[in-house]
């Protein structure tokens, strides 16, 4: 279930089940992304732009925004698809793709996704953070 922060500029949406908990959200931004707090999203911990900044490294897009004048959600611009994968982790795929499944149903995304590489995870095709506890290695 997607959650949503607001700080009158800015909206972040969080989606948990899509969260592959590289924990580079509160590494990179303790002030905004507290894991230790509730709500563990504080948007009044940095600037519009230093949050902007940190969304754009989520690897899984668990976490993305929406400037509150616009409706549709930024994401990092990308002249081409660059598939890259992530040490002992999953394949990131940056750029705008769409996910077909066996029964043809297609799904947009954007920023950055997330593909299981372990077999590990219970929400394939995507990671789900599994690989961790799984010893996969690759």
């Amino acid at each position: 279930m997607e959650k949503k922060y607001n700080n009158g500029e800015i909206t972040v949406h969080w989606k948990p089940e899509m969260c592959i908990h590289s924990r580079i959200c509160w590494t990179g931004l303790r002030s905004v992304f507290d894991p230790s707090k509730r709500p563990w999203i504080n948007l009044e911990g940095g600037s519009t732009e230093e949050i902007i900044a940190q969304v754009k490294k989520c690897p899984s897009g668990a976490i993305s925004y929406t400037m509150n004048e616009e409706t549709k959600t930024e994401s990092a611009a990308y002249e081409v698809c660059v598939a890259e994968m992530a040490p002992n982790g999953p394949l990131l795929v940056k750029g705008e793709i769409i996910v077909k499944d066996a029964q043809g149903n297609e799904v947009r995304k954007s920023n950055v996704t997330a593909f299981c590489r372990c077999g590990a995870s219970s929400n394939k095709p995507y990671c789900d953070g599994s690989h961790r506890n799984s010893g996969f290695t690759g």
